[in-house]
């Protein structure tokens, strides 16, 4: 279950708390931290815990988001660290066939030799958090349809991000916690200019690829290096040769002392999502439906990718981030379903519901819940029902330039509102990031790719049922009734053929037409995108609709839980949703299964033993002689006998975490968060303290490998480097 044993104090919406039994367990927001300051220094925190609310003091200050991974800063120039596979995406946006860094990796001699990271990259600085849950909900009452909660919630959430935007450089959103029981401003300094300094090989950096994800022992050197600009003013600004490196206020001290087994550690990050409070009828939908099929999906979608894509061609190169992640998600996907089966998930979600019901039949005050939860359940089962009908089309609608076709019509059908009512992702502050979509597209597209995607999702679409079929698609691409790969293959090759879209000054040029150019356009993607229109908005419509009822039920839900686990001694920390959460325990090995035993470190010398010359356990000769020599510098643990690779510890974490600093007692940077055991995926959605396990890289081997390997002992000395006393 998702709780911690709690005791007296309050939160915002009211959640008590009384002495935490568990430390491994809890994603937590920095408010609640003062409420558990007794466990966190029992667990071994030398700082004052309050002071780990303030998000502009140490050392929260220096926690930073990528928008999608963790970093911090390491000094006062601006250096960021963050996971390898967190900036590989820049890496491969900068390598060619002739300067392939992903293979040799990448380090800047001096600033000016540093490259722009990919299009889109961003460093958020979390500046202040507030409580705006009166103004979001002010304006729902219950005679609402779904599509008007809708409404109204956006319109409030867009005008608290407008007034926050007033100041120059920030990026502000309004992020919901408890189901919407609770909703935050979240206001954030967005630092545009973002360059690559230092990423390891993948041969250290991706070290085991995809045979050692998720897996221990693991020997992965996933780690890199970012530099945050700003302009001569100090404020953010697009890349120029003129801007200087950020300074920020607070940076972490990086530990060449490390830890030892036993040591309190802590992450704070921005963990993605957690399914924790989920209802059984969407556990069941997930695991007996969605991810199986998407699984299955995925292995031949990575097959397709991989033979229209030969190693070392430029085609590979663009699709190398893509492959990454969709064979993490495969593997992910993996353990998920197998992990749900080994901890009886759909029993114990079962077992929860019917507690759940038991308490709440036991007071007639609490009737009302009683038929809360019979509406989210119904409304669950049709959201469930509308995946499965919409799964083959919204797949057969994946390629990019069709994507591209259908936000440039999107885009030219929204500037005919006034800015603040367009939609979200078309509002005048998302078109630096539409520009920088549009211009990603060149580094990661390649015709004959994309059209091999594209097969294997029509024939997905084609052999489906009938009754999942779009007639506007069916007809737009002048579809046979029955799948025939000859002629589908002729069809899709006049796309690519006649289609002006994979030229970037095309599509930058379309950011500013009206529709009526969109409609009259002979582009074969621009006319399909028209022809979709329509369709696509009716299902965000009625997408927009379940989530306007759910944004009525969930909070009652929420309320349900957090009285019924309050009643029992426990409280409830919010699912994570990609806002600032610190995570506590200690380095921690483990025994995931009978006759299994996992050791808290990986060693150097472990390393060179997998090491057999072919990808991806093709470790750099150079760095297999230093091993070979023992020379370890001033970085061995002593009782290890070595320098340690990585580390486990019983932190709770998810995607997003990824690249979060991982610190000791004294706040010190020991190494990074970038993984969890195939025994921990499933805690996503129940928490099991025997097999939740987190694997960070050391900041020691981090280190060594800086100073004995790829020689960026510049960046070395620009960071403060601290050993125990």
């Amino acid at each position: 279950m998702s709780y911690l044993k709690v005791g007296a104090s309050a939160l915002a919406i009211g959640i008590g708390f009384i002495g935490l039994v568990r430390a491994d367990e809890g994603m937590w927001t920095p408010d609640q931290l003062p409420a558990i300051a007794d466990d966190l220094r029992e667990t071994g925190l030398e700082l004052d815990p309050a002071a780990l609310t303030d998000l502009t003091g140490f050392p929260m200050g220096a926690v930073i988001s990528l928008g999608g991974c963790t970093a911090s800063f390491v000094s006062d120039e601006g250096l960021v660290v963050t996971n390898h596979h967190c900036a590989r995406g820049s890496v491969q946006y900068n390598s060619t066939e002739e300067n392939n860094y992903l293979a040799d990796g990448f380090l800047a001699a001096a600033n000016t030799d540093e490259l722009p990271a990919a299009p889109g990259t961003r460093v958020y600085v979390t500046v202040q958090v507030d409580d705006v849950t009166d103004q979001i909900r002010s304006g729902i009452d219950g005679e609402m349809s779904g599509e008007e909660v809708f409404a109204a919630i956006d319109a409030a959430e867009k005008a608290l991000v407008a007034a926050c935007e007033e100041q120059a450089g920030h990026r502000c959103q309004v992020a919901s916690f408890y189901g919407g029981l609770q909703y935050k401003l979240i206001d954030r300094l967005e630092i545009r200019d973002v360059r690559i300094v230092y990423a390891p090989g993948d041969n250290i950096g991706k070290y085991g690829g995809d045979i050692d994800n998720w897996m221990w022992p693991r020997h992965t050197g996933d780690f890199a290096f970012y530099r945050a600009y700003v302009g001569p003013d100090g404020l953010p600004a697009d890349h120029s040769d003129a801007n200087v490196p950020f300074a920020p206020e607070h940076v972490l001290k990086v530990s060449a002392g490390g830890l030892d087994e036993g040591d309190f550690v802590m992450a704070a990050g921005y963990p993605g999502s957690t399914q924790r409070y989920t209802r059984l009828a969407e556990v069941k939908h997930t695991f007996d439906w969605q991810y199986p099929t998407f699984e299955t999906l995925l292995a031949r979608w990575i097959e397709a990718i991989e033979t229209a894509a030969p190693k070392g061609s430029d085609a590979r190169l663009k699709y190398e981030a893509r492959l990454a992640g969709l064979n993490n998600y495969m593997k992910n996907l993996g353990g998920q379903i197998s992990g749900a089966r080994r901890v009886n998930l759909v029993e114990r979600r079962a077992a929860r519901e019917a507690a759940l019901n038991e308490w709440i039949a036991a007071d007639g005050a609490r009737e009302k819940f009683a038929a809360t939860l019979v509406e989210v359940d119904a409304l669950t089962e049709e959201g469930a029902q509308a995946q499965q009908t919409n799964w083959v089309y919204n797949n057969a609608t994946r390629p990019q330039l069709l994507s591209a076709a259908q936000r440039l019509y999107r885009l030219a059908r929204e500037r005919q509102k006034p800015n603040t009512e367009r939609e979200s992702g078309y509002q005048e502050r998302d078109m630096t990031f539409f520009r920088e979509g549009m211009q990603a597209i060149d580094r990661r597209y390649d015709p004959v790719v994309d059209k091999a995607e594209w097969m294997l999702f029509i024939e997905d679409y084609m052999t489906a049922d009938d009754n999942v079929r779009v007639e506007a698609f069916d007809r737009a691409l002048d579809l046979p009734r029955d799948w025939d790969p000859e002629k589908v293959s002729k069809i899709l090759d006049r796309f690519y053929d006649r289609s002006e879209l994979d030229d970037v000054e095309t599509r930058l040029a379309l950011m500013e037409a009206d529709p009526d150019q969109f409609e009259r356009s002979r582009d074969p993607f621009i006319k399909l995108a028209v022809a979709l229109y329509d369709h696509e908005m009716a299902l965000e419509n009625a997408a927009k609709d379940r989530a306007g009822r759910m944004a009525e039920l969930r909070p009652d839900y929420m309320r349900a839980i957090i009285d019924w686990q309050e009643s029992q001694g426990f409280a409830a920390y919010p699912d994570a949703n990609s806002t600032l959460r610190v995570t506590y325990g200690t380095v921690l090995g483990g025994s995931p299964q009978d006759g299994l035993r996992y050791d808290p470190f990986t060693t150097l010398e472990g390393l060179a033993a997998k090491a057999t010359g072919e990808a991806p356990f093709d470790a750099p000769e150079r760095q297999l002689d230093v091993i070979e020599a023992g020379d370890y510098g001033s970085y061995a643990l002593e009782g290890l006998g070595s320098v340690p690779v990585n580390f486990l510890s019983n932190l709770d974490s998810t995607g997003g975490n990824s690249g979060s600093p991982t610190l000791n007692a004294n706040g010190e940077l020991v190494g990074l968060l970038f993984d969890g055991t195939i025994e921990s995926v499933n805690s996503d959605w129940d928490f099991d303290p025997r097999t939740t396990r987190t694997i960070h890289v050391d900041s020691r081997y981090m280190l060594w490998v800086m100073e004995k390997v790829d020689g960026a002992q510049r960046l070395i000395d620009e960071m403060e480097i601290v050993t125990e006393d």
